[in-house]
């Protein structure tokens, strides 16, 4: 319990009189009272207007394709909270992890405040890796149903375990949140700058040998006179991998050197928005030639278009989006050779803040190939609905 004095003016019978001086008492609350609960769920089902069966998707959905029915797709609760002036903690766990709905940790981290008005921060713990727009953006506010391939390849499940620094002036971490809590779709607050080390085999998988993969961040949200937002970044990252390969095959190399650079620009929906991401770099990929694994190019990206409309207390967002990856998957087995074209037109709808509805109809040309499906192109399209509910 913490004793303070305040000086209270009062106005009586037209003159100003000073009250006494008079305790007033400000109780801190028990660390345990500051914890918060949130989270949201999503139900999807992906086989209306279907083309194709065996056109799939595993990274993105697994319920798409031959067996795929009602799915779904996330159960997260988060446990968060500020329990010291210097110390923020965030637990996420998932109960519907790989569409078995078993129950596995996203994020679990804290925050350490470097500073009294902590724009210097370290995160300790498995959190995102601040490496592109869409990856950072919680998929509860992600337009589109799923993370595009281009840039999501780069670490499986955004996540691992590590130590990452952020820094933002107070301003700027104001105005990331006010992205999120406008409905403006942004990605939260990662800093205007960052840099970190982590493991590198990404989340919720031991390491597989003796190196750190290190990433860097640099992004900004400029506000324009007009009260336009446009975010424009830069990012990459370095280390070196592990595959998971067929035992079945005879590779000799299972370690492999990576690295990717990438740029982001985003102009907010107010109410047009766009979104565009490119990223390059080099790192495993399957070779159906030769039946091997060889250190290879890639790159990938994205361009996304949206109308944000309000009608009511309804809210519409029209968007369609087109993205490309050439390259390997290195989380995939055999570090699994990618090439993916693929348009989706759709619509969100939120009639309240407490549920989301989106229909997207999906327009696909993939390859992927391992040496358990050394020739494997699908091509096909599909209609697919989630129902979110926020809470």
């Amino acid at each position: 319990m913490v004793l303070a004095f305040t000086d209270v003016f009062a106005r009586d019978a037209g003159e100003d009189s000073l009250k006494k001086e008079s305790p007033v008492q400000i109780v801190k609350k028990p660390w345990y009272e500051t914890i918060q609960l949130r989270g949201y769920a999503q139900l999807r089902y992906n086989r209306l207007l279907e083309t194709n069966p065996d056109l799939k998707c595993d990274q993105c959905d697994k319920s798409w394709g031959e067996n795929g029915g009602f799915f779904f797709r996330r159960i997260r609760l988060v446990f968060y909270g500020q329990i010291h002036e210097r110390v923020y903690f965030y637990i996420q766990p998932d109960l519907a992890s790989g569409g078995n709905n078993f129950a596995q940790i996203r994020d679990a981290y804290f925050d350490l405040g470097l500073d009294a008005k902590q724009e210097f921060r370290l995160r300790i713990g498995q959190s995102k890796v601040p490496f592109g727009f869409e990856n950072l953006q919680s998929s509860q506010n992600r337009i589109p149903l799923d993370r595009n391939d281009g840039l999501n390849s780069a670490v499986a499940n955004e996540r691992d375990i590590g130590v990452m620094f952020y820094y933002a002036p107070s301003e700027i971490r104001k105005r990331f949140s006010y992205l999120v809590s406008s409905g403006l779709k942004g990605s939260g607050d990662y800093g205007v700058f960052g840099i970190g080390v982590y493991n590198g085999q990404t989340a919720n998988m031991p390491d597989k040998n003796n190196s750190l993969h290190v990433v860097s961040r640099l992004t900004y949200p400029f506000e324009l006179p007009s009260g336009q937002i446009i975010e424009g970044s830069l990012q990459g990252y370095t280390g070196k991998f592990v595959i998971n390969r067929n035992p079945a095959t005879d590779f000799v190399q299972t370690e492999f050197s990576e690295y990717r650079y990438g740029t982001s620009i985003i102009v907010y929906p107010q109410p047009f928005g766009l979104q565009a991401e490119f990223n390059w770099g080099r790192g495993p990929e399957y070779d159906p030639e030769s039946n091997t694994v060889k250190d290879a190019p890639l790159r990938g990206g994205y361009v996304m278009a949206s109308y944000f409309l309000k009608k009511g207390n309804d809210i519409f967002i029209p968007f369609s989006r087109y993205h490309y990856y050439k390259g390997g998957k290195k989380h995939e087995l055999d570090a699994a050779k990618h090439r993916v074209n693929e348009l989706e037109i759709g619509v969100e709808w939120q009639p309240h803040k407490a549920f989301e509805l989106v229909a997207m109809y999906t327009i696909s040309d993939r390859t992927f190939e391992n040496s358990l499906n050394p020739d494997n192109r699908q091509k096909g399209s599909l209609l697919r609905l989630q129902a979110q509910i926020n809470f």
